[in-house]
């Protein structure tokens, strides 16, 4: 009897230890899930945390974006657009959600966008130009559209990006005018090359010829004062009488026509070489900066004895008409501004080559603050595509072989170094107009 109550109580105790340790493992089971349950709430609201900073950094980049940005579905409705797209079409993305895509743009353009949306499913589209709709004439975006697809592949829409044209042209034409600035630049180097070249060879030929033209000067001066000296002594032997044979010899030569003209013919002679000694120093002056003399002058002596040169040079009649005051006070040294004349009355009469009639038309006065000159021709004028290099070194119109192209560069750089101006444009009855002005104060007026 007592061996079987203890056996009793031995199964008891049995039983409460393992329901204790059930209890156990219970507890410890659940303090495991209660874990686990913690570190996944951690988890999700790290990742929690993760989406909201990608959200947040989507959307800045999205507000940020000066590109337009349009998100459709399958059916093209319209899912998201960025800020830009709001402000171009004056409508909140709140309002734009939902709608179809062809509506966001003009309404010629409708059908086009309906059709990129089923090209656009076999292959990307670039550089389509529509225009927006914001209630005016549409503003214009060159689009390109690219599917959207989800994570099995499928077709899951149409993404939109587009960038007005407004910025497109203004980011060309800003290229541009670099290439331009750089291609002048350029252009400028390689002139300066050539006008240092030609200095050093200009140096060497006034060099050269100054030596023959010193001495052709010397000899014509001294041939004056011989001149004068036997028309003296022909004056003498003609007022004491001939015989019949000296008369008739002398009728026979035309001694009297002679010695009448030997004056005009020497006078010329001397200007002549007064002219290639202005035109040697301006050479030198040209190859070299040398001091030169400035002092008032007056213009209008300068201005006829140009017009003189050239029409005397060239092989038809060229008319000139002078609209002139009586005198014009310049500054500067009178060779040089000649030489400026000159140049610009040579390309007229050269623009008038296969006129019958050419004519010029010199007219010149003083304003308020300024002395002008201007010179005018009927030819054809100046071609629109030759205005803007009409004054570069080397640029010319001529055939090859009829000119370098120097004269109007010199003529600008004389002008330009005086501080005055030098223009040029085509008159409205035709011809061109070359117009020099000069500040009274540089004028001497």
């Amino acid at each position: 009897m007592g061996r079987t109550t203890t056996l009793r109580g031995g199964l008891g105790g049995a039983s409460a230890t393992a329901a204790e340790q059930a209890w156990v493992e219970v507890i410890e089971k659940m303090d495991e899930t209660y874990a686990e349950l913690v570190r996944y709430e951690v988890e999700l609201e790290d990742k929690n945390a993760t989406l909201e900073e990608t959200q947040g950094f989507l959307a800045s980049v999205l507000a940020s974006m000066s590109d337009v940005l349009v998100v459709c579905d399958h059916n093209g409705l319209v899912q998201q657009v960025n800020e830009s797209l709001e402000v171009i079409v004056g409508v909140k993305a709140s309002e734009l959600a939902g709608r179809l895509l062809p509506s966001l743009f003009v309404a010629d353009h409708r059908d086009m966008v309906s059709d990129l949306l089923m090209r656009v499913r076999r292959a990307p589209l670039h550089d389509h130009e529509l225009r927006l709709d914001n209630g005016a004439q549409g503003t214009p975006v060159s689009m390109n559209c690219t599917a959207r697809r989800d994570h099995r592949g499928r077709f899951a829409g149409v993404v939109l990006i587009g960038r007005p044209l407004g910025e497109l042209r203004r980011a060309y034409e800003a290229l541009h005018q670099a290439h331009e600035e750089l291609k002048g630049a350029q252009r400028r180097l390689l002139e300066a090359e050539k006008m240092a070249s030609l200095g050093r060879l200009v140096a060497g030929v006034a060099h050269e010829i100054n030596n023959p033209v010193s001495f052709v000067y010397s000899n014509v001066y001294a041939l004056c004062r011989y001149i004068k000296h036997l028309t003296e002594y022909l004056d003498c032997v003609h007022g004491h009488g001939l015989g019949a044979a000296q008369e008739a010899l002398r009728a026979r030569l035309r001694i009297d026509h002679t010695v009448a003209d030997i004056d005009p013919l020497m006078a010329g002679a001397m200007e002549g070489c007064e002219r290639v000694r202005d035109i040697v120093q301006g050479l030198r002056e040209f190859s070299a900066s040398t001091p030169r003399e400035t002092r008032p002058f007056d213009l209008v002596p300068v201005l006829r004895r140009a017009a003189a040169w050239v029409a005397r040079v060239v092989p038809h009649t060229l008319v000139v008409e002078y609209d002139l005051p009586e005198t014009l006070m310049w500054r500067g040294h009178p060779g040089r501004w000649q030489q400026v004349f000159t140049n610009i009355l040579q390309n007229a009469n050269d623009a008038m080559a296969d006129l019958a009639a050419p004519r010029v038309f010199i007219h010149a006065g003083q304003d308020a603050d300024r002395a002008w000159v201007e010179v005018r021709d009927v030819g054809p004028g100046i071609p629109k595509d030759a205005m803007e290099r009409i004054f570069e070194p080397f640029f010319t119109g001529k055939r090859v072989g009829e000119g370098l192209g120097l004269g109007l560069a010199i003529s600008y750089g004389i002008v330009s170094e005086a501080g005055g101006l030098l223009s040029a444009h085509n008159h409205d009855g035709g011809g061109a107009v070359f117009r020099v002005e000069l500040p009274v104060t540089e004028s001497g007026a």
